[in-house]
């Protein structure tokens, strides 16, 4: 997988990128069919306090890319919630395929049934 990690008006450390890393290991593990993946982090200085640190994903994936942000005070926070809102939303295209499958293969076998009879 591809890692294309953009900061604005953040310091890179190596402590964020370590947690980005270890994020995205998760999300591999869970879903193996990630292309690539954009992460942006931004600190935004006009916004309110509790709304400073923005964090983005784009992962790109065979057919529909996902995509989350989020805000937050604290930078961690938005990264977990960013990778958070991916999860749940591979999870979801996970088990749409599986009823799916599940769903074709019931039509199958009920016609199989149907033309013994």
């Amino acid at each position: 997988m591809k890692l294309i990690l953009s900061t604005h008006n953040v310091t890179l450390t190596k402590a964020i990128e370590d947690h980005i890393m270890a994020k995205l290991d998760k999300v591999e593990h869970l879903y193996q069919r990630v292309v690539d993946a954009r992460v942006t982090i931004e600190h935004d200085h006009t916004r309110v306090p509790e709304r400073q640190f923005s964090c983005s994903v784009r992962l790109s994936v065979r057919g529909p890319d996902l995509f989350a942000a989020d805000q937050e005070s604290d930078l961690y926070a938005a990264i977990d919630r960013v990778f958070k809102k991916i999860e749940q939303q591979i999870r979801k295209r996970q088990s749409k395929l599986k009823a799916r499958k599940q769903r074709v293969a019931s039509r199958s076998k009920r016609s199989r049934q149907e033309a013994a009879i």
